[in-house]
């Protein structure tokens, strides 16, 4: 009887067994990501659901398991918690459109004028708040609009103050932070327009801002969705702006914190406001046909 080889022995490596089953190759792909998506984020979430219907018992404020609506409720008939809901939502809105509009002129320049160190330049300057931490960049926009800042120190003279802490100085924090989710995508967008499409509508009679509106804007449709996305789920859930910058503007996110540990379902009730309305955001959005070209 004659031994086996070497090569008939050794065990088969990994890769070859995973090559004829494509099913393996597949589960040993996806079990890592789907364990993290199931397993803790949709899970975290589920249960957080299940909290909201909780209650809070008023003596000892130990959360005791139940089930009542009226936290959800409450969002509505409590004053502050609607007006706070409402003033987030226009928040979100307002930093969308603004970078937005930042985003498309700076684009064109950027993609179809600007040389190229400038568009480096440019690059970089877009890029730099991602460079720093959350907190650095907050504090930094504390700074310049406080009594003693940037703005009063330069202006002040001229009688030009800062507006105080508050929703307009909050709008503007938080473009600074997300304004890079938009310009991105949008310059991307740009890039890929071709210039015949710009030298087609010169000929045709078309002066720039038409050109821009019925030309480059429809093209740049996806582009735009894309970053709203971004610029607005993260306003929608931010609250850190609102404390260092808002003054006494109550936001989403201040009243999930102010209730997590004194009324945990609460709490629990309010986070489901900005995820049903980002659901319903991307359903508009979807509906549209726009999220399909992303």
């Amino acid at each position: 009887m004659s031994t086996p080889s070497f090569r008939e022995t050794r065990p088969k490596p990994i890769s070859s067994a995973l090559h004829r089953h494509p099913k393996g190759r597949l589960a040993a792909l996806l079990t890592l990501p789907m364990v993290w998506l199931v397993g803790v984020y949709i899970l975290a979430i589920i249960l957080m659901l299940i909290t909201a219907f909780w209650e809070t018992d008023p003596f000892t404020s130990k959360v005791k398991p139940g089930f009542t609506l009226k936290h959800f409720t409450s969002i509505v008939t409590v004053p502050a918690y609607l007006s706070a809901a409402l003033r987030t939502l226009g928040i979100a809105l307002a930093v969308t459109a603004i970078c937005a509009v930042l985003a498309v002129p700076l684009a064109i320049y950027m993609a179809k004028i600007a040389r190229p160190w400038q568009r480096a330049a440019l690059a970089v300057m877009i890029t730099l708040p991602l460079w720093a931490g959350y907190l650095v960049k907050i504090l930094s926009v504390r700074i310049v609009f406080s009594d003693g800042g940037f703005i009063n120190s330069v202006f002040g003279p001229l009688g030009i103050h800062s507006p105080g802490y508050g929703v307009f100085v909050t709008i503007i924090a938080l473009v600074y932070l997300w304004f890079p989710y938009m310009a991105i995508p949008v310059y991307t967008a740009v890039s890929q327009v071709s210039n015949n499409l710009f030298d087609a509508s010169a000929d045709l009679g078309a002066r720039g801002m038409r050109t821009i509106f019925t030309v480059v804007i429809p093209l740049l449709k996806p582009a735009l969705i894309a970053g709203s996305i971004f610029t607005f789920s993260l306003s929608l859930g931010d609250y850190l702006a609102a404390k260092f910058v808002g003054g006494s503007t109550q936001m989403i996110g201040t009243i999930i914190a102010s209730n997590i540990n004194l009324n945990p379902p609460v709490a629990a009730a309010f986070s489901v406001v900005p995820i049903v309305i980002v659901v319903v955001y991307l359903l508009v959005v979807r509906k549209s046909g726009a999220i399909e070209n992303i």
